[in-house]
């Protein structure tokens, strides 16, 4: 899980958004306004978007194209459930979630590392 996520306003461009995934090595960021999760914008949201004819990623906002209610699990979550959910809706992430504040971002990618290492420590 990334702790402490980058995260993006809901009134931000899809320009700065696209900046901040490449400058950070990230495919999902929290879009909050005001400071509440309101959604998710991930880096296929922003491939599908831009490749619309007639859209100027600098004028569309990220409220726009994000994903509103995204899945969100708290730390305490256990692991199996929250990748259970994952995998049945084909969520690409999960928004952790703490007292009302974003505190990291679990990805499919943090799944396939946890199969691994518990592969590795059963083999």
């Amino acid at each position: 899980m990334a702790r402490s996520p980058h995260s993006i306003g809901f009134d931000q461009t899809l320009v700065q958004a696209h900046k901040l995934m490449r400058e950070h090595d990230i495919r999902h960021l929290p879009v909050l306004r005001g400071g509440k999760l309101i959604g998710i914008l991930s880096e296929r949201d922003l491939a599908f978007v831009e490749a619309l004819r007639d859209v100027d990623p600098a004028k569309l906002r990220v409220e726009e194209a994000m994903t509103p209610l995204p899945f969100t699990a708290a730390p305490s979550t256990p692991l199996a459930g929250v990748a259970r959910e994952m995998a049945e809706h084909r969520y690409g992430a999960a928004v952790v979630m703490h007292d009302g504040h974003v505190v990291g971002v679990f990805t499919t990618t943090d799944a396939l590392r946890a199969l691994a290492d518990a592969l590795d420590d059963n083999g």
